[in-house]
């Protein structure tokens, strides 16, 4: 089911195309050196939106969850990305431990099993071992489709974490640590623990990523001579703010202001006849809740109640006090008269796939992560991966999708500069 792109794709964006495969070498040998410096996130994924004149990402889930999602044709790619993933962590490695969210969301588990089934054609034992104290002895819970999981309890000694007769060379995390980190997961010296722990949304924040991603968008394109503006939302961030008690509401008005006022300005040079508006979300945690789109800076004053009591708690039910002021972005494509965006999926420092993210009662400048939405596989005739060079801007689908691909790999190189930066282990040099 191929997306139909609702603006009649010229300007910007179709010179941005164009701007992209001709530069396909010289943006693959960019990421290749890149990736000699700086080490990929293990998996990941990007919300990608397509406002027609600029396409930038939204949010990046270093635990992303979905893998159900993707077809099968899309299995190959993430069989060979994980094989390379894991020959650099432990290339001996024979047993995977996948600690995955406390939840028995069918829809959830299926992911579960699409990653062990990943991790099996990749050559290694795949078992599951849960955080939650209800799971006493293991589970097997069977799935629609005819799949099943088996959750089993978590068994920590000293310095390693494993389940019964099951020693893990690697931890794989599939729980983003909202509610923080467990102590199980703490001190373990002698195994490999991906992602890091300060990838959780314990530590995690948004404003940290984005700002990586500013500084990745700038050097890409000074090296395609381009406004990095073009894939890059801007933003801002207020620390202190407490919804229920009226508190640090001035900051995050003055800071709504000025931004929309950024965006106007830039607005007027590219000559686009659209209102601009800002999406103001909690700087950690992701799940689509704690959200609010804005488009005027005097809406902050008349919060009703009920807004603010949605806005003050997060994921895990965690007290929201910071939250990012980030540049709304339009998506102009749909699937079958629905509002959809690209998601993109990475594992290593490869593109795998992804979908279309789709939701039938939302706007064009609105949030699509939430109740209500549904997920239709990105139609890769050809990967991602093979551009065609010389196809009109515009007209070929798989270069829109390598297009999505190298904003996805962006944000991706960002999320490993974030990583970097805020890895409380590394040594600081003055």
């Amino acid at each position: 089911m191929v997306p139909h792109l609702v603006t009649a794709l010229t300007g910007p964006i179709n010179e941005l195309e164009q701007r992209i495969l001709e530069s396909t070498p010289v943006i693959e040998r960019w990421f290749r050196l890149e990736w000699m410096e700086h080490t990929p996130p293990f998996y990941s994924s990007v919300d990608v939106r397509n406002a027609g004149f600029k396409l930038a990402p939204v949010d990046t889930n270093l635990y992303p969850g979905g893998w159900n999602h993707l077809t099968p044709e899309m299995l190959p790619l993430a069989v060979q990305a994980a094989m390379a993933a894991i020959e650099k962590i432990c290339p001996e490695a024979k047993n995977l431990l996948l600690v995955p969210e406390s939840t028995t969301d069918t829809f959830y588990l299926s992911n579960l099993a699409q990653l062990q089934r990943i991790f099996y054609m990749a050559g290694l034992n795949v078992r599951l071992g849960s955080l939650s104290n209800d799971i006493k002895s293991p589970r097997t819970i069977e799935l629609p489709g005819g799949d099943k999981v088996t959750l089993e309890p978590l068994l920590r000694s000293k310095r390693r974490l494993g389940l019964k007769n099951f020693d893990p060379c690697t931890i794989l995390l599939n729980n983003d640590l909202s509610a923080g980190v467990p102590g199980i997961l703490e001190d373990l010296h002698e195994q490999y623990l991906l992602p890091p722990l300060h990838g959780g949304w314990g530590t995690r924040r948004k404003s940290h990523h984005f700002k990586a991603y500013e500084e990745v968008s700038k050097r890409f394109g000074k090296l395609l001579g381009m406004d990095p503006w073009l894939i890059n939302p801007m933003f801002s961030q207020c620390g202190e703010v407490d919804f229920n008690a009226d508190e640090g509401l001035e900051c995050l008005r003055s800071s709504t202001d000025a931004l929309l006022g950024k965006i106007r300005r830039k607005y007027k040079e590219y000559g686009i006849n659209e209102k601009p508006f800002v999406v103001v979300k909690a700087d950690n945690g992701t799940g689509g809740m704690g959200i609010l789109t804005v488009r005027d800076a005097k809406d902050i004053d008349n919060l009703s109640a009920k807004t603010k009591a949605r806005m003050a708690v997060g994921q895990a039910g965690q007290e929201v006090h910071e939250v990012i002021i980030q540049e709304g972005v339009l998506t102009n494509e749909r699937i079958n008269s629905a509002v959809a965006e690209p998601v993109v999926y990475m594992m290593d420092r490869y593109v795998v796939g992804g979908f279309y993210r789709v939701h039938a009662t939302r706007g064009v400048d609105e949030n699509l992560n939430a109740p209500g939405s549904s997920f239709v596989p990105l139609a890769f005739e050809q990967s991602a991966q093979l551009p065609q060079p010389g196809v009109k801007p515009g007209a070929s689908v798989p270069n829109r999708f390598y297009m999505y691909g190298v904003i996805g790999r962006l944000a991706m190189l960002a999320a490993s500069y974030e990583l970097e930066a805020t890895d409380p282990d590394a040594e600081v040099y003055e």
